[in-house]
């Protein structure tokens, strides 16, 4: 067994919007303060998709990371870093498809969807890169040992081949010669008292189904010091009548989806073109507020209109307090308030968000080699977790030389 770990990764695609905050960045960042968080800017994943326009993956990179850092990313906290500069990401990739049936990724449900809608757009993803990415997105999770993946509940599906990867590799690479007694020698370097104690609390679980003496044995197995990691997993195995697990199965941590609408009502999008950036400037911001539509029946001032049926309404949602909530439901189905007057708080409410993130960002914008060394420091640390999970899946695969 693992310690919790999570991995997430975004693709670079430009600045960020105020969907991506309150969608995903806004629970990474309380979620660094409960785990040791693993965040990749997945610029490998772009090739998949947009390999004919490589020019603009730089920029797109270095734009995300700032705005990471604008929302409350804590470099001190968690670790950031880019896909690309840590090879393991393609090795582990490789290697995990020497296995993989072809079947289980012809078979992912946004595979043949995603082909068809972007040759309609005169896109060719019939490519190996686009056919493998779902075991590119496994690698990513896998080579940090991520037992936690925050998804919304959409995504969950996208997690099971990562799930289904994991156990595959497992099954076939986890029999190890002699585990049975290195489990029990393992044992013994508890101490005495403590490997009897092992024994006795396996017994209990495997004859007698006592989940609380499993919890039991497991507690004293993360504390002890006298451990290898390698010894530590058998004896996690050997508990449980299981397999050594090299690539433990990620699990979904269950994300609230994102209330964040767009300026038309609809999911903010850049697709949409109903998006507002980030760092978007404070001129653009009041201007794409006060030209939003609202509800077609107030044609004029004197008209009253109904709260539900205006897609303002949906941002006074997000931003306004109660008070404010009912100001704009009485004003708006009396015909007391104009339109204008109604997009105001909401306008208010948008750069008061902002202007936190603005402050944390002109530093590095001031001075991109603060970015850089942020980014240089994550590179290190992701890369130092990932040669430790390589070592091993190199060796059980028969490729660990020495």
């Amino acid at each position: 067994m693992y310690p919790d770990r999570i991995f997430s990764g975004m693709r670079p695609t430009g600045t960020l919007h105020l969907g991506h905050y309150h969608g995903v960045l806004k629970n990474w960042v309380r979620l660094q303060n409960e785990y040791p968080c693993y965040f990749s800017v997945v610029d490998l994943h772009a090739l998949t998709t947009h390999y004919e326009s490589p020019e603009v993956i730089e920029q797109h990179v270095w734009d995300v990371l700032i705005d990471w850092l604008a929302a409350g990313i804590d470099p001190q906290s968690a670790t950031l870093f880019i896909q690309s500069r840590v090879p393991e990401h393609s090795e582990l990739a490789l290697l995990l498809g020497m296995s993989t049936p072809l079947g289980w990724l012809e078979r992912v449900p946004t595979y043949k969807e995603q082909i068809e809608k972007l040759r309609e757009r005169g896109r060719d993803l019939t490519t190996y890169g686009f056919l493998g990415y779902p075991l590119l997105m496994t690698a990513d999770i896998l080579l940090y040992r991520a037992n936690l993946v925050p998804v919304g509940e959409d995504q969950a599906p996208h997690l099971e081949i990562a799930r289904e990867l994991a156990r595959r590799f497992n099954n076939m690479y986890g029999t190890e010669p002699g585990f049975e007694e290195k489990a029990q020698d393992a044992a013994k370097k508890l101490g005495g008292k403590r490997a009897k104690l092992y024994f006795k609390l396996r017994t209990a679980y495997q004859q007698e189904g006592d989940d609380e003496a499993l919890e039991q044995a497991r507690a004293m197995l993360h504390e002890s010091h006298s451990l290898s990691m390698h010894d530590r997993e058998r004896l996690f195995g050997y508990l449980e009548g299981a397999r050594r697990v090299i690539l433990p199965e990620p699990q979904i941590l269950l994300t609230e989806a994102s209330r964040m609408p767009g300026l038309d009502g609809q999911k903010m999008s850049k697709s949409y073109g109903n998006a507002i950036g980030l760092r978007e400037d404070k001129t653009s911001i009041e201007k794409k507020v006060r030209t939003m539509p609202t509800d077609p029946a107030r044609v004029r001032r004197t008209d009253p209109g109904e709260p539900e049926k205006c897609p303002v309404w949906q941002l006074h949602r997000v931003y306004s307090d109660d008070s404010t909530k009912e100001w704009v439901q009485q004003g708006c189905r009396t015909a007391g308030i104009g339109c204008i007057e109604c997009k105001q708080p909401v306008i208010d409410g948008i750069l008061a968000e902002q202007q936190p993130m603005l402050e944390r960002a002109q530093p590095y914008l001031d001075d991109p080699q603060l970015l850089r060394a942020i980014v240089a420091n994550g590179c290190d640390k992701a890369r130092e977790a990932a040669q430790e999970t390589m070592r091993e899946v190199r060796e059980v695969m028969g490729i660990g030389y020495r």
